[in-house]
């Protein structure tokens, strides 16, 4: 049981990991936002492949592909069941988070802790539902006057390609608004200042949740909104070599990104749907109707070209995607249908969950201002409109 303290109050708690000597180095405001900053996240895309292409970063594992997360489910049951009951199985991540697919995408749903921007987009991993769910009530129930935290994209039922990202394809990424003073959201644009707008208090404590009670692989936001996010956490207290693990070091899992000015873009550790995928991966023939990759086009792309490259068939193409045709559009998403296994899909290595970034201080009791006006503190006004002092030493939370 997770204990909160100032008042206490008693959160469901978030299932332990283990801690295993290896581990795996990895829109919106509003509708307005969401258009005017699309520009800036494609060039992030384009420009910082690093930041968001999981297919590069280095992966260091302890040598071996036995299963972590799925030992219930030797290879035999696991065939059986994709062939015959795959939805048993539950949400499967396939291929890495900018080449990949979503099985049994788990949609987040409604809540009075988070709106939902583009609900078709609102679909991952039920590891990373449980996250957003975790994280955004634990947010909630510190600053129960702040607005509910805008969700914009997740990903599609299926996964792939979204527009504009480059990731968001297999489940495991989430982007959230950046949270503002009395919901005033200063407007898009590449020159808008929004760290003055910005609430410091709710937006520290979504980070610092993120950190500590889910399996978070990497946050990216621009590199002024960290520093103001950092310089805050030191004033209310935080443990200053504990924050430059997590901003400032080699690996560290809050990491800049050009485009993410405006929003935190998540990527989480889902170590089962992961593994599921990884397994099933090879087996995916099994099943003529989850046996499919998909395909942004590029120039001089040509449906005999794709059909030959996946192994397809040009009138299936077609037909999969309602074609009538055989004109390509540049940047459009194709959904390719194989009659073989992928050969061109590259199996991720296994998953290996790090341990998790937890505080030396433990919990940190977060007061708004305007509800406890009678308390002895320092109004942060440099920060917002909200304060918080760290609480005693107590054990991390587990």
């Amino acid at each position: 049981m997770i204990a909160w303290l100032f008042v206490s109050v008693a959160l469901t708690p978030v299932a332990p990991q283990p801690t295993p000597p290896a581990t795996v180095a990895s829109t919106v405001e509003s509708a307005v936002d969401d258009e005017s900053d699309a520009e800036d996240e494609e060039e992030e895309e384009t420009s910082a492949v690093t930041a968001e292409d999981e297919s590069v970063q280095a992966i260091d594992t302890v040598g071996d592909d036995r299963p972590r997360y799925t030992t219930d489910l030797p290879q035999p049951e696991l065939e059986r069941r994709f062939s015959k009951d795959i939805v048993s199985l539950g949400s499967i991540s396939v291929g890495f988070a900018n080449t990949g697919r979503l099985i049994n995408g788990v949609f987040l749903g409604k809540d009075d802790a988070w709106e939902l921007v583009a609900p078709d987009m609102a679909y991952g991993t039920a590891e990373t539902v449980d996250y957003l769910k975790t994280i955004t009530h634990m947010v909630k129930q510190q600053f129960p006057m702040t607005a509910p935290l805008r969700i914009n994209h997740i990903g599609k039922k299926e996964g792939g390609y979204l527009r504009p990202h480059k990731s968001h394809q297999n489940g495991r990424d989430v982007d959230i608004g950046l949270i503002y003073k009395n919901n005033q959201n200063p407007g898009a644009g590449r020159r808008v200042n929004r760290i003055p707008h910005m609430d410091m208090g709710p937006n520290w404590a979504f980070v610092r949740a993120t950190m500590t009670l889910s399996d978070v692989q990497m946050l990216l936001v621009d590199k002024k909104i960290q520093v103001a996010l950092y310089d805050y956490a030191v004033a209310i207290g935080e443990d200053k070599a504990w924050l430059d693990t997590l901003f400032f070091s080699a690996g560290a899992p809050i990491q800049h990104a050009r485009g993410h000015r405006d929003h935190f873009h998540v990527r989480f550790f889902s170590a089962r749907s992961q593994e599921l995928g990884r397994r099933i991966q090879p087996v995916l023939s099994q099943r003529p109707d989850e046996n499919m990759t998909f395909h942004r086009v590029r120039g001089g792309d040509t449906l005999g070209a794709l059909a030959r490259m996946y192994g397809s068939g040009v009138a299936t193409i077609q037909k999969r995607n309602g074609m009538r045709n055989s004109f390509l559009t540049l940047g459009r998403t194709l959904v390719i249908p194989l009659r073989g296994p992928c050969t061109q899909c590259p199996i991720p290595p296994p998953v290996i969950l790090p341990a998790r970034h937890m505080s030396p201080t433990g919990m940190l009791a977060v007061i708004p201002v305007s509800t406890e006006p009678a308390r002895s503190t320092t109004t942060l006004t440099s920060f917002g409109s909200t304060i918080a002092k760290p609480m005693g030493l107590g054990a991390p939370l587990e």
